[in-house]
């Protein structure tokens, strides 16, 4: 029976990391957005580690927040610690890590989700997709009511015919304790998608007050916490420490006493997992030679006993876990709240997806998290900002949100899942974006707020802050180059009370800053400003000087990159019809479908010969076409 009583211009199934993205930015744009959910209780649920970013996901929130979502937000309003890494190295791999009160995290989520025009909360599982000639019209939940929509996005997380692994205990759930999604992943399979199975986990949750935390070396907050969003001013929760300590030879011999009892090697999980991130029985399998691993416990609130055990995830039964477990030096009388265990999973191969991170086969249908095949809850955020963000473009007949290479992790990401797909968990890093110095943390929003200021999502106040940012910085640049430094006795001495030469003969102000020996605030004592400039300025000024040789470098590899994009794909272009091309090149391209020429040439395997033969194809077909015209 059909009880159509609303009709929604977006649907969103699933309120993890990215179905939250996905449905607020939809709403945010005037879409009328309904938000679904198995469990209105575990919205934005952490259900792994209680923490936000670390290398290249910290970039990812960033960018969220500078295109307007919410993670960044969430994140500061419920972190318990902030640390940076790679703080020794240079900006480029700069990255903020927060542990948060999972808690707290989940309500403010949900808090805000409420507090969102146009935007609905509903508790349902959805059971079946409504198509009319391969495009999206409504969806169906368990209890038989019938929504009207216009798109749909995706974003089920684990949920997608979820296997939770216990030893040799099964159950059929997305989370442990919740429901799994069997008919969705049914309905999906039926439309004839391509898809697999992944694995993930997360490690047991132990007592407080039963662990020994004086054996562990302690990891403290940063004394100055450097907040997630770019508009949060204040902290004002407390920071907590986070504890590391080892395994032993003890603990890898208990596991290696009862491998054949893991799930993950006693054969009862096929999904494939994540070679950067292997369960404690992998570790002990592929590095015998280790003897310890890190353990590290985060409390996963202010006002809670859980402790979360990072590194000791496993899928063994519950009393040999308590065997691990309390071998640990500091854990010998640890009592586990919650046990480790492997969750199996349902995915759809990413190359059946458009940039849009719309599905190939059906329009108005949009993939977003792990269902794509990807791990972790700030590649999720981005891929529902981005997938919500599209369903909106499309329900009101607007070009489509796409990011480059060249303009964020994000447009990495993307590009990397749609372009080469994945047979395995994928994971952003610094290494996989080629123009990472100039996509750092800290010019994100410089880098994004005009375009969410387009799509409205971003306010007038911050995009005007960046415009300021941006002419502060220029300007600043402009007087550092021109700026002639004559050489003092005063100036002399403070040059060597830094440790660095005197200079002989007036030099600019810019040769200074470029020493490693000077930053910034050096150059003030020096010569001082005329006018004051914002923080972020100096930051700015100061990285675009000391890196201007290799920023250079990149903006002119950029330039290459686009050069090849701007060579489109007609969209009934045969490439099976292309000569040249090695069979295997042509089932990828008919299978991937390249929008540009700079898409093609990412796709594995493709060789600078196939471009050439690809290029040469394309223009003819374009003069041929221009011909009959």
């Amino acid at each position: 029976m059909n009880f159509n009583f609303k009709a929604y211009d977006v649907i969103v199934i699933g309120a993890g990391h990215a179905g939250c993205e996905a449905a607020l930015a939809s709403a945010r744009m005037g879409c009328d957005t309904l938000l679904l959910t198995i469990d209105m209780d575990k919205i934005a649920s952490m259900p792994c580690s209680p923490s936000i970013g670390g290398m290249a996901k910290g970039q990812l929130v960033k960018e969220i927040d500078a295109l307007g979502g919410q993670m960044a937000k969430i994140t500061d309003s419920s972190a318990i610690q902030y640390r940076t890494l790679n703080t020794r190295k240079g900006p480029a791999v700069h990255s903020t890590r927060t542990q948060n009160d999972k808690s707290l995290y989940s309500r403010n989520m949900k808090a805000a989700i409420e507090q969102t025009k146009n935007l609905d909360l509903k508790q349902a599982m959805a059971q079946e997709m409504v198509l009319e000639n391969n495009t999206v019209t409504g969806l169906i939940d368990h209890t038989g009511f019938e929504y009207t929509t216009r798109a749909i996005v995706i974003a089920t997380g684990t949920f997608l015919k979820g296997t939770v692994h216990i030893g040799a205990s099964k159950i059929e759930a997305g989370r442990a304790g919740e429901f799994s999604s069997i008919s969705l992943a049914q309905n999906l399979s039926d439309l004839d998608f391509n898809m697999g199975r992944m694995k993930t986990g997360t490690p047991p949750r132990l007592h407080a007050d039963s662990i020994d935390f004086s054996q562990f070396n302690i990891h403290a907050s940063d004394d100055t916490p450097k907040p997630f969003s770019f508009s949060t001013t204040t902290i004002s929760n407390p920071m907590l420490p986070s504890f590391m300590g080892n395994t032993n030879q003890k603990t890898h011999e208990i596991i290696r006493q009862n491998l054949k009892y893991s799930a993950l090697y006693g054969g009862h999980i096929k999904g494939k997992s994540a070679r950067y991130c292997p369960s404690f029985e992998d570790k002990i399998v592929k590095f015998p030679d280790r003897e310890s691993h890190h353990v590290i416990l985060e409390y996963e609130g202010i006002n809670s006993k859980e402790i979360y055990a990072s590194g000791l995830g496993n899928s063994l039964p519950l009393e040999i876990q308590y065997k691990v477990v309390r071998s640990v030096k500091g854990l010998e009388a640890a009592r586990i709240m919650r046990p480790a265990y492997a969750i199996e999973y349902d995915y759809v191969n990413p190359l059946e997806l458009s940039a849009a991170l719309e599905t190939k086969k059906i329009k108005g249908l949009f993939l977003a998290g792990q269902i794509n095949g990807t791990s972790g809850y700030e590649e999720a955020g981005a891929q529902g900002l981005w997938a919500g963000i599209n369903a909106a473009c499309t329900v009101q007949q607007r070009e489509p949100f796409l990011l480059d290479r060249s303009q964020g992790y994000m447009g990495v990401m993307v590009d990397d899942l749609v372009t080469r797909g994945t047979n395995e968990p994928y994971r952003m890093f610094t290494s996989r974006a080629e123009y990472r110095l100039l996509l750092r943390e800290d010019n994100a929003d410089l880098r994004l707020s005009q375009i969410g200021h387009d799509l409205g999502l971003v306010d007038e106040d911050t995009l005007n802050f960046c415009k300021e940012i941006q002419a502060q910085t220029k300007q600043e640049i402009q007087r550092i180059k021109t700026t002639i430094v004559k050489p003092t006795e005063t100036v002399n001495d403070f040059l060597q009370a830094k440790s660095t030469n005197p200079i002989t003969t007036g030099v600019k102000l810019e040769q200074l800053l470029k020493r490693a020996q000077l930053d910034y605030a050096s150059l003030k004592e020096i010569c001082p400003l005329p006018e004051p400039v914002l923080k972020r300025t100096e930051q700015q000024v100061e990285i675009q000087i000391k890196y201007e040789g290799y920023i250079q470098r990149q903006l002119n590899e950029i330039k290459k990159y686009k050069d090849l994009e701007k060579i489109k794909v007609p969209k009934n272009f045969d490439y099976s019809k292309t000569h040249g091309l090695s069979n295997e090149l042509r089932e990828k391209l008919c299978r991937i479908l390249p929008n540009s020429l700079g898409q093609a040439s990412r796709i594995d395997g493709m060789t600078p010969a196939a471009i050439s033969v690809l290029m040469v194809a394309i223009c003819a077909f374009q003069n041929k076409k221009q011909c009959l015209t």
